[in-house]
């Protein structure tokens, strides 16, 4: 999924891959880091707490304000979308719970860049890090993710009730966790 942000001049690839193995995640994340140019940001989540592409754009959009209004806990873009899309305040617990483990087989990348073509590139790479190909499956909702997620997130029944009484399931899902990344905003 490759979106524009216009209004900060980025575009965002949010990618999904399953079936990834990574023996030794510092060392794959330090081999990104190393091949990727300076001017695109990158981040990587565990799958099984993202819901849906939506989750991810919120996410990144928020860290970008935040940027702008020099409103920003870290000191980088790709970990400001990580402490949105947890909607943590603290960069540990962001990692512990959306980071990717050992264990991690389904896995989400972010990728912010100016340059569109750079943006591509950079999920070519890692494609080609991880083995795989990207495919949209991890980014949606199973029962058992939406069990995880609701869990992780705090999200009750009333509260989801209230809200799917104008959408199906997946979007009020959505909704409430964008509702959190915007609740971690104004706190800031």
């Amino acid at each position: 999924m490759l979106k524009t942000i216009e209004e900060f001049g980025k575009h965002v690839a949010i990618a999904g891959f399953e079936n990834v193995e990574i023996k030794d995640i510092e060392e794959f994340l330090g081999a990104v880091r190393r091949e990727k140019p300076l001017n695109v940001e990158i981040q990587f989540f565990d799958a099984k707490l993202v819901a849906t592409w939506q989750h991810m754009y919120f996410a990144v959009l928020n860290a970008l304000t935040a940027f702008k209004n020099k409103k920003n806990i870290s000191k980088s873009l790709a970990m400001e979308a990580m402490l949105y899309a947890s909607a943590q305040h603290q960069i540990r617990k962001a990692m512990m719970l959306l980071g990717i483990k050992s264990n991690s087989s389904e896995i989400v990348v972010l990728i912010v860049g100016a340059e569109l073509e750079t943006v591509r590139l950079v999920l070519f790479m890692v494609s080609k890090y991880v083995n795989a190909q990207p495919t949209d499956t991890v980014l949606g909702l199973s029962k058992e993710k939406v069990a995880v997620i609701r869990e992780i997130f705090g999200i009750s029944d009333a509260e989801l009730k209230t809200v799917m009484k104008k959408d199906g399931l997946e979007k009020a899902l959505t909704d409430l966790i964008i509702e959190r990344m915007a609740l971690l905003a104004a706190q800031h």
